[in-house]
């Protein structure tokens, strides 16, 4: 028999939940998406034990509380969603059906560079492998910028235009091509070689060079999803600058820095405050480029003698770096962008002979190994920033 609202009714006459209220969706990207809610007051005459998202093609996760992940989702394909209350003595009936949403796969970006400077913006799928293809044009030519990005907007900030530092910050919509749009400014004007890192909400940038070759400490931070000047975060623990960020939803980490240093520190991104010490890398880093899976970091490539070396770390914990394997190039001043499951490097410059690279190579990040070739930027380039709509701070 059923109740009022559909749900299984015991025998002794205790009944399902109500369903639940105010489905909404999030995300998409390689096939992820997020489905909140709100819990019925009306649990029936017992608790609720759990809930079930489903998708209306037919794929569907469970949880016990909002929100709840749901994977698997067929790319390029429109897709809602309802949730169902469950307890003892049955489920309820579906909630209303979410908005739509269409999944799609991750897109990196890469912006900028130091040989000219350029204001190129350019793409690629990071689930395949190929050349890049042209995006758009920064507000200014610049190299050495820091970058963060939601699974929406991606924001590039500072950098160096030859001898004019700047602070001037753009932001794009990932999804579509065309040219940056003015976001804001930096907290100092002088700020190159930063080291940045995101989840889906704040954009965070630390260190750097202030255009007279004198490291800084400062951490600031910027809202993705609004326009504005950046804020101040804290400090790090040392001046620094060509630190290598990355990030899980929770945790920053930045990973070598200053011409050649092991140091690895982490803040929390949803709060402020100075870094603390998470460990130290096999050997030093610095300019070279680091991605995330959300539970793993890999960070690559350095200025100092042009090492192809990668380590990686878990970021929910402390400790330090253990060896990954090799970049296909031993270059620094490259960028690195990805998805939770490849990494990817692009650019850079062999120190010995001063080489800018037009050269991608990828990883898988939840195994070790060496890299394997994806592409070509459009260009040499070294200094490019890369960044994604489906990286591991999402």
């Amino acid at each position: 028999m059923a109740n009022k609202n559909g749900g299984f009714i015991g025998t002794d006459g205790l009944d399902a939940p109500d369903p639940p209220t105010g489905v909404t969706v999030s995300g998409g990207t390689d096939g992820v998406a997020s489905i909140s809610f709100t819990a019925p007051t009306d649990t029936g005459t017992s608790a609720i034990t759990g809930f079930v998202a489903t998708s209306s093609t037919g794929v569907g996760a469970t949880g016990t509380s909002s929100p709840i992940s749901v994977s698997s989702l067929t790319l390029d394909t429109a897709v809602t969603f309802r949730v169902l209350a469950q307890n003892v003595y049955g489920y309820s009936a579906p909630s209303d059906a979410s908005s739509s949403i269409t999944p799609s796969a991750s897109r990196g970006v890469w912006a900028g560079g130091a040989n000219g400077p350029s204001n190129v913006m350019q793409y690629i799928t990071i689930a395949t492998t190929g050349n890049t293809t042209d995006f758009g044009d920064l507000t200014v030519a610049r190299g050495d910028t820091a970058t963060g990005a939601s699974s929406t907007r991606m924001v590039v900030a500072g950098g160096n235009n030859n001898s004019n530092q700047s602070n001037v910050t753009d932001y794009i919509t990932i999804a579509t091509t065309g040219n940056a749009t003015d976001f804001g400014d930096t907290l100092t004007e002088h700020r190159l070689f930063n080291g940045g890192l995101s989840n889906s909400i704040r954009f965070v940038m630390a260190g750097g060079e202030n255009g007279a070759g004198s490291a800084q400490n400062v951490i600031q931070y910027f809202t993705i999803a609004t326009t504005g000047n950046a804020s101040d975060f804290g400090n790090l623990l040392a001046t620094s600058y060509g630190a290598n960020g990355a990030a899980s939803t929770t945790r920053g980490v930045w990973m070598g820095g200053l011409n050649g240093t092991n140091v690895i520190q982490y803040v929390t991104i949803g709060t402020t405050g100075n870094a603390t010490d998470f460990g130290d890398l096999v050997s030093t880093r610095s300019g070279g480029g680091s991605v995330s899976s959300g539970t793993r970091a890999v960070t690559g490539g350095t200025i100092v003698n042009s090492q192809d070396l990668m380590d990686y770390i878990t970021i929910a914990t402390t400790g330090n770096g253990t060896d990954f394997g090799n970049l296909s190039v031993g270059r620094g001043k490259c960028g690195a962008l990805g998805s939770t499951t490849r990494g990817v490097w692009g650019g850079g410059v062999i120190d010995s002979s001063g080489a800018n690279q037009d050269v991608m190579d990828y990883i898988t990040i939840a195994s070790t190994g060496n890299a394997s070739d994806f592409g070509d930027l459009a260009s040499a380039l070294d200094r490019v920033v890369g960044m994604s709509n489906g990286h591991g701070g999402l």
